[in-house]
């Protein structure tokens, strides 16, 4: 059966070239830049290599100070559209920074900052109760809606288009992806991957994502798998029902017998086969409402 990807030539050569890059990867044994909470990491890991951008480190100006942000950029300066890039709860390790490298990779600016930065560095903490009770727990949902704004305001400083804005985070980030949808009048399209959708609230995340649908301020993809045992299919049902009665652009996708974290190719959770069809989707999206 012919997969989502292998109908375009340039996802074809994509897949390609990360496959080159994962058995290069293998031979040296990839580790390096990967949260120890995930650690060993698989040997499915996808490497995209920094040929043809420009990629790196670089301090994002808040409100309150300057923080750590990974970019990746095709090379040469062209205004292109910004994608935000938001974490999960591992911090802004490897994989959040291949992201940003893939994005780039088809034209677009991307950019990923440290929204924990404040509280601590997700990416040393061994095992993932303590890394939610000090860390995950303790970022407030206002200090990171702040942080993502100031985001936006430093790509456009770099030339970025960000009158062609997108966002798309993973986990914790795909519900800080719907937040930042229902917060951001900028925001031009967003792809939410398995985002908690109706947690319990909190002092410093008091709004659930299913609570703000009317106030989104662009269209909305939603990628879930039937599988998550954290997010029922009935949650993922009820905010595109809740959406589309406010009027809302909102699609959402379930795959069948897929677990959370299916993107992640780095753990035992990735899906090969619907991580290519969402990266296809998150693609078809922001062409349709970006480019």
């Amino acid at each position: 059966m012919e997969k989502a990807w292998e109908k375009d030539p340039m996802l074809v050569a994509t897949q390609l070239e990360r496959r080159s890059f994962i058995k290069a990867s293998l031979a040296g044994g990839v580790t390096a830049g990967f949260a120890l909470a995930v650690q060993p990491v698989s040997a499915e890991t996808i490497i995209t290599d920094t040929n043809g951008l420009d990629a790196g480190m670089v301090q994002v100006k808040t409100e309150d100070k300057l923080v750590p942000a990974y970019r990746a950029r095709p090379a040469g300066g062209a205004k292109v559209p910004v994608i935000i890039v938001i974490q999960e709860i591992f911090g802004v390790h490897e994989h959040i920074k291949d992201v940003c490298r893939r994005l780039a990779k088809l034209g677009y600016y991307a950019i990923a900052t440290d929204l924990y930065s404040r509280i601590g560095d997700a990416t040393q903490i061994s095992d993932i109760p303590t890394l939610l009770s000090t860390i995950v727990t303790k970022a407030p949902d206002a200090q990171v809606a702040s942080d993502l704004d100031a985001t936006v305001a430093f790509a456009a400083s770099e030339g970025g288009d960000t009158s062609k804005l997108g966002a798309t985070g993973f986990c914790w980030g795909g519900r800080q992806t719907w937040l930042f949808a229902e917060h951001n009048p900028m925001l031009k399209a967003a792809v939410a991957w398995y985002g908690p959708l109706t947690n319990v609230p909190s002092e410093l995340q008091p709004k659930r994502a299913i609570d703000g649908v009317a106030d989104l301020k662009c269209p909305v993809l939603g990628l879930y798998g039937a599988a998550d045992q954290g997010i029922p299919v009935d949650a993922v049902n009820a905010i595109k029902a809740a959406a589309e009665k406010a009027g809302k652009t909102v699609d959402v996708v379930i795959y069948p017998d897929t677990p959370h974290g299916f993107y992640a190719d780095y753990r035992p959770s990735y899906r090969a086969d619907k991580a290519a069809d969402g990266w296809a989707r998150l693609q078809a999206w922001f062409k349709k409402y970006l480019v």
